[in-house]
């Protein structure tokens, strides 16, 4: 590999011309700065980032843990992120932390060694249960999508709550009382949307039987193979509802291999508008969340965070959007 030293040599000038020159600091003479340009080129030499961040102290490149990249949710965000950091001057480094406390800690770790400016975190539940060995990591951060306790940082949120009152209420003034629900385990999303889903039920004096709420991982096999269980129960749902697109998908092909007619024979609905709910028959009911604001919001807040460390912390809660079609028993 080519170094700063290999650079000086053959342009026969010392390492720190050839650093001012790469930095394009003044005080150079023009035909020194050519010379020692024409080297760079000649020898197909690339500064070392980090060596370069630690000198300077600044750093371009942010940090993006997410729990899932194969979840559209997460892969929208990551779009956002990706367009505004870009925007701002700042390059984006993407990690999964697969709802993994010890992934997310190895990644964390990783992106300090690596000096990132800041991290987006979508944090497992165990961190945003207890943030406060997070941050003593002394790294600017803003999480998202999951609620913090026990740490000061800026949190960028939607009222899961809320919104799956929302939907699950939709669902019950259409008729629907037998609603299995099933929840990603392991976030803290999870547990709120039971919440939602627990009060809109209990508002509507809805006895709701404990084999119908089920949790299982966040993946489309799990919800295939949970909604196969639901609709074996001795008295099977008449709608199903689930909290994320990839489990909605795997519920999706549980009911059409089941042979089960959407709505007719059961109604169905879920978190996350995708690509593919629009397109299928019956097009799906879906909470919609601002996935788009989700990651420019927290793009933007990260970089006031790196320029003012000492800015006090903001939560930011965003709005989600019910969108009713054909699966769940309407018409529009």
């Amino acid at each position: 590999m080519v170094s700063i030293k290999d650079v000086a040599i053959s342009a026969g000038v010392s390492t720190a011309t050839v650093s001012r020159v790469l930095a394009e600091k003044p005080y150079v003479r023009r035909e020194v700065r050519d010379r020692v340009k024409a080297v760079v080129k000649e020898l197909n030499y690339s500064p070392n980032r980090i060596a370069r961040n630690l000198r300077s102290r600044t750093s371009k490149v942010i940090g993006l843990i997410v729990s899932d990249i194969e979840n559209p949710f997460f892969q929208q965000i990551s779009r956002a992120v990706e367009d505004a950091a870009y925007e701002q001057g700042y390059s984006v480094i993407l990690c999964n932390n697969d709802e993994n406390p010890e992934k997310e800690i190895l990644y964390l770790h990783l992106l300090r060694d690596e000096n990132v400016a800041g991290i987006i975190l979508s944090a497992t539940r165990q961190t945003a249960d207890n943030f406060t060995k997070i941050s003593e990591l002394d790294i600017p951060m803003v999480v998202i999508d999951r609620r913090v306790n026990n740490g000061a940082v800026d949190n960028i949120l939607i009222d899961n709550v809320q919104s799956a009152y929302t939907i699950i209420s939709h669902l019950i003034e259409h008729g629907h009382r037998r609603i299995g629900a099933i929840f990603g385990i392991g976030s803290t999303t999870g547990r709120e949307r039971r919440e939602g889903l627990l009060s809109a039920l209990k508002d509507h004096n809805i006895q709701q039987s404990s084999d119908l709420i089920k949790y299982t991982n966040p993946r489309e096999e799990d919800g295939f193979n949970t909604t196969i269980k639901l609709i074996q129960l001795p008295e099977p749902p008449d709608a199903i509802f689930t909290s994320n697109s990839l489990l909605a998908a795997g519920a999706l092909r549980a009911l059409r291999e089941s042979k089960k007619a959407i709505p007719e024979e059961i109604a169905f609905a879920s978190f996350d508008e995708t690509t593919w709910a629009k397109l299928v028959v019956p097009a799906l009911t879906v909470i919609e969340q601002p996935t788009h604001e989700i990651g420019r919001t927290a793009t933007e807040l990260l970089i006031k965070r790196i320029q003012n460390p000492n800015r006090s912390t903001r939560q930011v809660t965003l709005k989600s959007r019910l969108i009713v079609r054909q699966s769940c028993g309407c018409q529009n």
